[in-house]
């Protein structure tokens, strides 16, 4: 079970049975909107108010890697593009979508709605 806490914080509970272990996976400053599963749940996307999003992958129990940053740009949501995991998708409460890589967090493509977008 992953969740993150106000404070920025990615938390992992191994649950077997009765037992459980808590494990403190990431820390980035900055409140946490919603976490994202990749459709082979190798990545998780974790996307603040702000408009950042980082990647982290549990097999590698690495840091949390920034991708992006749109703090600039009123950042509504985020999500993988599939199929695969090599990309990922954000919007933008204007109707900007933009297409970014996983890998580095390079821009890759956007495409502008021409509405305004609400979740």
């Amino acid at each position: 079970l992953y969740f993150s806490a106000q404070e920025g914080i990615l938390i992992f509970y191994h649950i077997k049975e009765l037992q459980y272990e808590m494990k403190i996976c990431a820390d980035i400053s900055q409140p946490i909107s919603s976490l994202i599963f990749s459709p082979d749940y190798t990545n998780l996307l974790l996307v603040t108010d702000q408009g950042t999003v980082y990647s982290y992958k549990p097999a590698h129990s690495g840091e949390a890697v920034k991708l992006l940053d749109t703090s600039s740009s009123c950042f509504l949501a985020a999500d993988f593009l599939t199929p695969g995991n090599n990309y990922c998708v954000s919007v933008t409460i204007s109707g900007e979508v933009q297409v970014w890589s996983l890998e580095d967090g390079t821009f890759v493509s956007k495409l502008n709605l021409g509405i305004e977008v609400h979740v």
